[in-house]
């Protein structure tokens, strides 16, 4: 056996790594380096022209900062856990290990490995979520009555998201794409999802709309419903994510179908 402390150091073959990577680099470059353009500007975007501005101009927030912020933060945990986990977590089992090939040869179905992954995203999620919700209690979050509905808000966040993620999965053919999906989709959401700062007060109309069609954007609403004492978004938000996760969750029991039975 090599010992690794008598070893000398060789920098040409440590130069020669140098060159694999650059090859390999080179032949996915785009895959990498768009992302990385990206996230600090959507940052300056969200951070710097939409908090920082709408604060500079006198924005107010009714029941102090913490309240308003605190929601979002509870719903954003809940994307990632369900985003996480039914993306690379998935792919690694669907693609590299082949875990489903193993599981549709003995009497589980497709439709169950798909469904037995969704409620393990929810999970996940869930876990994410409500151990962050209940830190928030110790920074001033109200404990009101109308907070015993932020579980179900944190679990139809989850839900919503690990269908999107599975819909995702079951398209792509490589895993480097999920850099465009956390880049170019789930960090948008986070900075553009009324976490921060309300949309409707600091962007055009049309950025506006485009932003309340988004999911993450519904579970902010719900949740900041609960913190507040005001359930009218539930009326729209709830019915939104349900709607929404069930069609994609649809979507991808039949593309997950086709991809590892055909």
């Amino acid at each position: 056996m090599e010992d690794l402390h008598n070893t000398p150091v060789r920098v040409k073959s440590a130069l020669r790594i140098w060159e694999r990577n650059l090859r390999t680099y080179r032949e996915k470059w785009y895959y990498s380096l768009l992302p990385n353009f990206f996230e600090p500007v959507l940052y300056l975007l969200g951070i710097g022209l939409g908090l920082g501005a709408y604060v500079a101009a006198g924005g107010d927030f009714e029941q102090g900062y913490v309240v308003f912020i605190a929601p979002g933060l509870v719903a954003a945990s809940a994307m990632n856990g369900a985003a996480f986990e039914t993306t690379y977590n998935v792919y690694v089992k669907l693609v590299f290990r082949q875990i489903y090939d193993a599981m549709i040869a003995t009497r589980i179905s497709m439709k169950d490995v798909i469904l037995g992954e969704l409620l393990w995203a929810m999970t996940r999620s869930f876990v994410y979520g409500f151990i962050f919700l209940l830190v928030t209690f110790f920074f001033g979050v109200p404990l009101i009555p109308e907070m015993l509905l932020a579980p179900a808000a944190i679990l139809l966040t989850g839900f919503c998201f690990a269908a999107i993620g599975l819909t995702f999965t079951s398209f792509i053919h490589t895993i480097d794409f999920y850099t465009y999906y956390f880049t170019l989709f789930i960090t948008p959401l986070f900075l553009f999802s009324d976490i921060f700062f309300p949309v409707a007060d600091r962007f055009p109309q049309w950025l506006v709309w485009i932003a309340q069609a988004t999911p993450l954007y519904h579970g902010v609403q719900l949740l900041r419903g609960c913190a507040e004492g005001d359930l009218t978004a539930w009326l729209v938000s709830a019915p939104y994510l349900l709607i929404v996760g069930t069609v994609l969750a649809a979507i991808a029991i039949q593309r997950m179908h086709r991809r590892v039975i055909y």
